[in-house]
C-alpha cells in the first residue's frame, strides 16, 4: 500500500522544510508599494510616448508615399498626353491624306469634311499639348462634380476599350 502513494505523490516531502513567518511576510516590511504603482505609471507614459511616436512615423510615412504616387502619377499623366499629342498629330495626318483621295474619289465636298475633321483633331492637339496636367486633372473634376453619371459612362467606356487592348495583346502574347 505504501508503495501505491509513492507513486501516486511523485513529490519527496523528505527534503521540504515546514512553512515560516518569512514565507508570508515580505523581507522588508518598510518597503512601500508606491514604486510598484510609479513604475506602472511610468509604463503606461513609455507607451503611450511610443505610440504616440509610433503614430507620427506611419504618418510620415503615408504622406511620403502618397508624395511619391502623386509624383508618378503626374509623371505618368505626362508620358500619356505626349503620346496623345502624338497620336493626334498622326491621326490629323491620316485624315489630311484621306481628303486627297476622298477629293480624287468623290468629290471636293466630301474631300473638305474630311479637312474639317482633321483641322478639329489638330485643334484638339494643339489644346491639350498647351495645357498641363493639373489643368486636365481639374477639369476631370469638375467635369465629374457637374455630371457624375457622364463621368461613370466614360470612366466604364473607358475600363472596357482597356480590358479589350490588354486582352488583345495577352492573346498576341500567346499566339
Amino acid at each position: 500500500m505504501k508503495d501505491l502513494i509513492t507513486m501516486a505523490d511523485p513529490i519527496d516531502r523528505s527534503e521540504l522544510s515546514p512553512m515560516t513567518s518569512a514565507d508570508i511576510e515580505p523581507a522588508d516590511s518598510n518597503a512601500s508599494a508606491q514604486p510598484v504603482a510609479s513604475s506602472k505609471g511610468d509604463a503606461g507614459a513609455t507607451l503611450s510616448a511610443t505610440a504616440t511616436e509610433t503614430q507620427d512615423t506611419l504618418k510620415q510615412g503615408a504622406s511620403n508615399l502618397r508624395g511619391q504616387a502623386t509624383d508618378r502619377v503626374r509623371l505618368l499623366a505626362e508620358d500619356g498626353k505626349s503620346k496623345a499629342t502624338d497620336a493626334l498629330g498622326q491621326l490629323t495626318q491620316i485624315l489630311n491624306d484621306a481628303a486627297a483621295q476622298v477629293d480624287d474619289k468623290i468629290g471636293t465636298q466630301y474631300g473638305q469634311y474630311a479637312r474639317n475633321a482633321a483641322d478639329q483633331v489638330q485643334s484638339f492637339g494643339a489644346k491639350l499639348d498647351e495645357t498641363t496636367v493639373d489643368e486636365i486633372f481639374d477639369e476631370a473634376r469638375e467635369l465629374v462634380k457637374k455630371s457624375p453619371g457622364v463621368a461613370v459612362g466614360i470612366a466604364a467606356a473607358l475600363g472596357f476599350v482597356v480590358a479589350r487592348l490588354v486582352s488583345a495583346g495577352v492573346e498576341q502574347r500567346g499566339a
